[in-house]
């Protein structure tokens, strides 16, 4: 069991709060503020409690620089929209600086640090910038569930040096998760679509006695029908898997598992300066032709089946849906899910982006904001950032 900040006396503490404020940003504005909004609850939990309130984010990958499109400032300017309250932002995330605005912090103050991958130290876990992180509150909140399969300073090390718990969000995602794992709900659907297999394969040998069928598509189908003789053209697909697929299939054919493949697609090829785009069956792509999407017949097939699941876990979009012309298949898979009475999980940024593109959020029980970190629990993998927070 977690030890969450339910479990933990807060009054008047000056808490550090680890979030996920990943978020797509450009010309300084946010264009999906999921997470952000995701860890409202834990804020406004620690403001009833009469906290000083210090966030740590990160922001992009600058790779242990100063970069200045991926300061936090727009995040701290959403904060304040959200609260309809100041924002204290840092122009650093440790310093003395740092350490005389927060020693300046009355209860109910919120501080928001400057992004800390901008020190390498950060994501090479070093103890001593974990320290200075520490040195800046009394209580160590972790909250950002995205980072969570992260070793970092301010995700793993911080722990080391304060009394540490979970806040809300994260809370609310390894329950959601955990009913996946111990899932007593039939049919099962492990839907799974994005670039690579690679980066699924823990999913699926973790749960292979709890799924019923196998949904694929993206590069992950790709990379299997190429790896079964068909023709995929310019299609992306993941090489060197050749002997983790023979393995899988043969696996599922002894456990009676179902895995389903696209019977139809929809390619695109590029014509004098001109899209062309069509439908055709898997036998029929061309050498100048790529996977965009699945086709209609495949995406009603799965949709049917989808509707009758007991649960779902799902991510990775089914296609190119950012085009307007590539979206269909993603979006009847999306309105399956939501339209489902079992139990749902999605995660993934481009899943959840494919969701909100569709306005069909809310429809979802578990909407995880983590993708690599949900896939590793389902996995059965342990996340540095957790371990530490159990009690």
């Amino acid at each position: 069991m977690l030890r969450t900040i339910k479990d933990v006396n807060l009054k008047n503490k000056k808490v550090l709060l680890r979030c996920d404020f990943n978020v797509p940003i450009k010309d300084k504005k946010i264009s999906d503020d999921f997470r952000i909004v995701s860890s409202l609850p834990t804020i406004k939990y620690l403001l009833k409690q009469n906290c000083k309130i210090i966030l740590i984010c990160h922001l992009g990958r600058p790779e242990g620089k100063v970069v200045e499109d991926l300061r936090a400032g727009p995040i701290a300017q959403r904060l304040e929209e959200l609260l309809k309250r100041k924002i204290i932002k840092t122009d650093d995330c440790i310093g003395s600086e740092v350490e005389r605005v927060v020693g300046e912090m009355k209860p109910k103050d919120i501080v928001l640090l400057e992004n800390v991958r901008f020190y390498k130290e950060e994501e090479e876990n070093n103890p001593e910038f974990a320290r200075k992180l520490a040195k800046l509150g009394e209580i160590f909140i972790m909250d950002g569930f995205g980072v969570a399969h992260r070793a970092h300073a301010s995700t793993n090390g911080i722990n080391k040096y304060l009394h540490s718990c979970a806040g809300l969000l994260l809370e609310k995602e390894i329950n959601g998760l955990n009913e996946v794992l111990k899932n007593k709900k039939w049919p099962f659907f492990l839907l799974l679509g994005g670039v690579k297999i690679s980066d699924k394969m823990g999913i699926i040998n973790n749960l292979f006695r709890k799924v019923t069928t196998i949904l694929l598509s993206g590069g992950v189908a790709s990379t299997i029908q190429k790896a079964h003789g068909f023709e995929v053209g310019e299609s992306i697909i993941e090489e060197g898997q050749e002997d983790h697929i023979k393995d899988l299939f043969e696996k599922a054919e002894r456990e009676d598992l179902e895995i389903l493949l696209p019977v139809d697609v929809i390619v695109g090829w590029e014509e004098k300066g001109q899209l062309n785009t069509k439908i055709v069956s898997l036998a029929k792509i061309q050498k100048n032709q790529a996977i965009y999407d699945i086709g209609p017949e495949t995406a009603e097939n799965f949709a049917e089946l989808i509707e009758k699941a007991g649960m779902i876990v799902w991510c990775g979009p089914f296609g190119k849906f950012e085009q307007r012309i590539f979206s269909g298949g993603t979006k009847r898979i999306a309105e399956a899910v939501a339209q489902c009475k079992g139990y749902t999980v999605v995660g993934g940024g481009d899943t959840l982006a494919a969701l909100k593109e569709f306005g069909l959020t809310n429809k979802i029980n578990l909407v995880s904001t983590g993708g690599g970190a949900m896939l590793k629990h389902l996995a059965g993998e342990k996340l540095p950032g957790i371990e530490t927070l159990k009690k």
